[in-house]
């Protein structure tokens, strides 16, 4: 699986935002062990320091917990998907206003844009 990364962001924080979506899309729970540090490297074919950095930011958000010996863990706290899902639906919303905001679009604009492809994406669906 070839993974690419944007320039515009540090690959630690977009690795760890796959972990999070997966999370959001239920391919990941509460509880689950998440592959060592140098079987993630090999699968997202960066450095192992890389994958050590995304494992500590996310534990220093208390996403995951490492157990001595034993791995590295999604948190079993009940509120984390609703959590994050809040967190990365204002990030994608910010960008998005950010860029339309630099085409020149008003906020009337940007929403009857949305109104007009959601519409669009439901008739293709």
């Amino acid at each position: 699986m070839e993974h690419e990364f944007q320039s515009s962001k540090p690959i630690y924080l977009q690795i760890a935002d796959r972990v999070y979506y997966r999370l959001i899309r239920s391919e990941l729970s509460p509880g689950d062990k998440l592959p060592s540090v140098r079987e993630m490297a090999l699968q997202m074919k960066v450095n192992p320091n890389t994958i050590q950095r995304t494992y500590s930011e996310m534990e220093r958000l208390g996403i995951v917990e490492t157990k001595r010996g034993q791995g590295t863990f999604i948190s079993e706290r009940p509120d984390l998907k609703a959590e994050l899902k809040d967190r990365l639906t204002k990030d994608v919303f910010k960008r998005f206003i950010q860029e339309m905001a630099e085409l020149g679009l008003s906020a009337q604009e940007m929403l009857d844009g949305i109104k007009q492809y959601a519409e669009e994406a439901n008739d293709e669906s």
